[in-house]
């Protein structure tokens, strides 16, 4: 038992390396703001959870720790709730029957692509073939998926498709260790911002929702620079 808890501090110890000052002091405080906000806006518990939680998974894929899949299992639980209730059956779809059985496979991938110091893993990027079969994938996806949302009456079938798709390629993307899944999750984020504030203005209570995605945004762009500078150097 003593030697299963020397494990686990070691392990939360080197969740912990590796931080900036910057990241330090703002990434608290941006969840901190969220929840008061929320708390202010009367947001639903589902909705609260699921903004901390997924901040929190983003924070981590983007310092490329293991346990952001920890925090991903319980955000896409929550958001799954929040999608059923406002009828976005593609985010629904996309968090219960992809986005959490996806978790442990990250955890799976990730766990032998660490560094010993940091235990952060080894950042990566495609080769240009491999962009384009991805950004053809994504077209051709997101038009397919399009179609068979409006056939089942989906609130926002042009923004829920192309969302849902790039985010199946963008997890992907993540568990290959790749730079290119912050263009995606950029463009998912930008387009999640404005599908929630849509929903929000007909009435659904998801203010903190709508903070998630628009920390999301910021946070992609973040990371993105991050990775550039990182594989560079290396």
């Amino acid at each position: 038992m003593q030697t299963n808890n020397i494990n686990v501090l070691n392990f939360i110890k080197k969740e912990f390396e590796g931080w900036g000052k910057f990241e330090k002091i703002v990434f608290p405080l941006e969840i901190l703001l969220i929840t008061l906000i929320s708390i202010y806006m009367k947001d639903k518990t589902a909705a609260l959870i699921s903004a901390i939680c997924g901040i929190c998974a983003t924070i981590l894929a983007g310092k490329g720790k293991i346990s952001c899949y920890f925090f991903g299992m319980v955000a896409n639980i929550c958001y799954s709730y929040i999608s059923f209730k406002n009828s976005l059956w593609g985010n629904l779809g996309l968090n219960m029957l992809y986005y959490f059985p996806m978790q442990f496979v990250g955890i799976a991938k990730w766990k032998n692509h660490l560094k010993k110091d940091t235990q952060e893993i080894y950042k990566t990027n495609l080769h240009k073939k491999e962009k384009i079969i991805y950004t053809l994938a994504a077209i051709f996806g997101s038009i397919c998926a399009y179609f068979i949302l409006k056939y089942f009456n989906d609130l926002n079938p042009a923004i829920d498709a192309i969302t849902t798709v790039l985010s199946i390629i963008a997890f992907i993307l993540t568990v290959k260790r790749c730079i290119e899944q912050w263009y995606c999750w950029t463009i998912v984020n930008g387009l999640c911002v404005l599908m929630w504030i849509d929903a929000y203005t007909k009435g659904s209570q998801c203010f903190a929702t709508i903070l998630m995605w628009s920390t999301y945004f910021v946070l992609g762009l973040y990371f993105l620079y991050t990775w550039k500078k990182e594989i560079k150097n290396s």
